[in-house]
């Protein structure tokens, strides 16, 4: 029985079954929460109807999603077409088996993360890695629907998506600098011992969170950087001619990747599921790491119903002009800053 409980492959369904449950299931609900949080925003009811404050709003556009015809244009690429909206999905699932949900001090006082899927010594280039393969089943649906407002969808992807990888690559290795390692659980602890980077780290960690939070937006395709599904111009972006359960695949790939963007914002720079001063359980970990990245969560669809969207021009030039330079200073900050450390 020892053995069971220590094989990673026992421990991976263990732990990735409920992740993929609970993150499939907060896929869906996000789309009520942005509902209700949008109609209360702009003074809408939202879905109020079916079920107690509209909740089950979430299984009716299911069940109704089920019941649509799947249509597939005629001179569409046939496999890309019907293999692009199960990547998404796949990819952001992938990227949180690293995430380390909880964690605990040991009897010997160091911090020990718990509850992930798998404990990689390159956790943030799994996640890193993951995340900029997600342009291609945006290019692969823009490329195989046979549709030019898809196709230019699928352009304007793939171009926001591969620009914007940059800062954020850069940004999330400024905790990589800092703590000297590459597994998620390492960066974790190293905070938990040393306090969050945010202010260990007070201006370089600060702006390195901010500019990592902007170009997770860009990367998930959230307001003002969606311009991928600009609806004026283009319609619906890349699932223009996708139906059912196809279409909803994206749309639910975009609120997971939105909350998989949050969590690992946490992991990274607010400590993970550790609090300061606090000598808790493990079990309380994950009410720690739920409300901070329940925060980020609320404050993504915050900007998303405050700003509009920037042009197409004024988010390359953003991403370009601002964003990789500073990220470029923020981690040659951190490098010098921990050179200094070194010498005292």
């Amino acid at each position: 029985m020892s053995e069971l409980l220590v094989n990673p492959w026992f421990l991976g369904f263990a732990y990735g079954f409920p992740l993929i449950t609970v993150l499939m299931t907060v896929g869906g609900l996000a789309t009520w929460f942005e509902r209700r949080f949008a109609g209360r925003m702009q003074n809408r009811v939202g879905p109020s109807f079916v079920g107690p404050f509209g909740i089950l709003q979430v299984l009716a556009d299911g069940i109704k999603m089920m019941q649509k015809e799947d249509i597939v244009p005629r001179d569409a690429d046939k496999f890309l077409f019907n293999l692009a909206p199960i990547l998404p999905v796949f990819l952001v699932l992938a990227s949180a088996a690293t995430i380390p949900f909880t964690g605990y001090w040991d009897d010997t006082g160091q911090w020990q993360s718990w509850l992930m899927v798998a404990d990689l010594d390159i956790g943030i280039l799994w996640v890193l890695a993951l995340a900029g393969l997600m342009v291609f089943p945006i290019w692969m649906a823009g490329w195989a629907s046979n549709n030019k407002y898809t196709l230019l969808a699928g352009m304007r992807g793939v171009a926001q998506g591969v620009s914007y990888e940059i800062p954020l690559v850069m940004a999330a290795l400024v905790p990589v600098v800092a703590t000297g390692t590459l597994s998620l659980s390492g960066i974790v602890a190293w905070q938990a011992e040393n306090g969050w980077l945010v202010w260990r780290f007070p201006i370089v960690g600060a702006l390195a969170f901010i500019l990592f939070f902007l170009s997770s937006l860009a990367e998930a395709n959230r307001i003002p950087f969606d311009i991928p599904e600009a609806e004026s111009e283009l319609i619906g972006g890349v699932i223009v001619e996708y139906t059912g359960l196809k279409g909803g695949m994206f749309l639910m790939a975009e609120y997971m990747h939105t909350a998989v963007a949050a969590a690992l914002a946490v992991t990274l720079f607010l400590g993970g599921s550790h609090m300061p001063g606090l000598s808790f359980h493990w079990a309380l970990g994950p009410i720690w790491f739920v409300l901070k990245s329940g925060a980020l969560f609320v404050l993504i669809y915050w900007i998303r119903w405050s700003w509009f969207r920037f042009r197409a021009d004024q988010l390359m030039e953003l991403c370009w002009v601002l964003f990789v330079p500073g990220s470029l200073i923020l981690v040659m900050l951190t490098a010098v800053q921990v050179w200094v450390e070194t010498l005292l």
